[in-house]
């Protein structure tokens, strides 16, 4: 295969002050891709300035926790989300660990989509820290790329949570080179340059491409995105079947796919591995109770109800089982409490110790909940906003219910 310089700048990225106006898509789609840099480090570090600057691990503090979240400091160890918390602190001894807040990452992920959704014609909302716009047709207006950029500022200005950018004709060139960007910056693609943009770089960039299938290539030889577009078509998809298709399109910077409108999120859910697995009954149902109870503050801080309890065990052998029941529209922790005890009850039926167990809610509505004639509510709803109350005050686990604890 014939060997390509690379080395020089093709000139089809603008730099982050570039004269918006010459950037156009015409009739051509505009994509924009945002992703938060590093979302959960940055959300605590808003929280705590002491901890800015300072090598940051987000993670249990358990012999099986995981790196959930890393900073920048931390990556330049060696240190990689998914790792176990033990290995990553021999990597980089002096960082910080923070157990992590997911209350406060889910209210700082609903401000920055609130901002998105009031500025741009299409939200696609990926994750909780990732997500997609069309903003074809707006160069006739503001123009993408300074639009795109507006956004962007909004997000740091308003919020205060650094972010990176791409912007190109489609989902899969816009998000490479969000990465590309990355950190706390951005960049454009030309309509036309996506193949000559994605050419230098490795196959690992393409989103498709796992750890596994990246070794595969470079066993091939197909270490570099410009190799892929010099192989055939045919030869792909006899080696790797449909996805082989895909591949050879995304390697010339071509994707067809929407954005999806965003919609509210069907279903909440927690879960938690235990640091040794147990059979004690009277833990796992302690277990379940402080999830379901988790899960109800949570539903209420969003106004929300839910129509269905789904209860997750996970057996030291990894067999999995889940089973769930319908019930009256609530927000209850005592009702979603009761009902995850219940279903533990149907569920549980191997005499064998448990590793993991999870509570789900969904049928989600905004709605209010569904009254029982007989039931007191006045003085329950009254109780739940007070609780409430004392855990914005003062903390998700400053008031708990007793049967959670354990």
């Amino acid at each position: 295969m014939r060997s390509q310089d690379f080395s020089q700048d093709p000139g089809h990225i603008p730099p982050m002050n570039a004269d918006p106006g010459g950037y156009a898509f015409g009739e051509n789609r505009c994509v924009l891709h945002l992703d938060l840099d590093t979302f959960f480090v940055s959300v605590e570090r808003l929280m705590d300035s002491r901890l800015c600057g300072k090598p940051l691990l987000i993670g249990g503090g358990g012999d099986r926790a995981v790196v959930s979240s890393c900073s920048y400091e931390a990556r330049s160890m060696g240190v990689s989300s998914g790792m176990p918390v033990r290995m990553a602190m021999k990597l980089c001894p002096e960082a910080v660990l923070v157990r992590g807040h997911a209350d406060q990452y889910s209210e700082y992920s609903r401000a920055v989509t609130s901002l998105m959704q009031e500025s741009l014609p299409m939200l696609e909302k990926a994750s909780v820290d990732e997500f997609y716009a069309d903003l074809s047709g707006m160069d006739k207006y503001l123009g993408c790329w300074r639009w795109a950029s507006e956004i962007r500022n909004r997000v740091a200005r308003e919020i205060g949570l650094p972010s990176s950018l791409g912007l190109s004709v489609n989902k899969t060139v816009s998000k490479i080179a969000t990465g590309q960007a990355k950190p706390d910056n951005q960049q454009c693609v030309i309509s036309g340059n996506e193949a000559s943009y994605l050419a230098p770089l490795p196959v690992r960039k393409i989103p498709m491409v796992g750890p596994v299938w990246s070794n595969q290539l470079e066993e091939l030889g197909l270490g570099r995105i410009y190799l892929l577009q010099q192989i055939p078509k045919d030869y792909l998809v006899r080696l790797f079947g449909k996805n082989g298709m895909t591949l050879w399109e995304k390697a010339r910077g071509i994707d067809p796919s929407p954005v999806i409108p965003y919609r509210e999120q069907k279903s909440i859910s927690s879960e938690r591995t235990f640091e040794q697995d147990t059979a004690d009954p009277a833990l796992l149902r302690a277990r379940i109770r402080s999830l379901a109870e988790g899960l109800g503050t949570e539903l209420r801080s969003q106004g929300m109800v839910c129509g269905c309890v789904a209860l997750r065990i996970r057996y030291a052998d990894f067999e999995t089982v889940s089973r769930q029941q319908t019930l009256p529209y609530t927000a209850s922790d005592r009702v979603l409490m009761d009902t995850a005890v219940e279903l533990l009850h149907k569920l549980y039926t191997r005499r064998m110790r448990v590793r993991l167990v999870g509570v789900r809610l969904s049928e989600l509505s905004h709605a209010g909940s569904q009254m029982d004639l007989f039931a007191d509510y006045s003085r329950e709803d009254a109780l739940y906003r007070v609780l409430d109350r004392m855990k914005d005050r003062y903390g998700r686990h400053s008031l708990r219910w007793a049967g959670g604890m354990g």
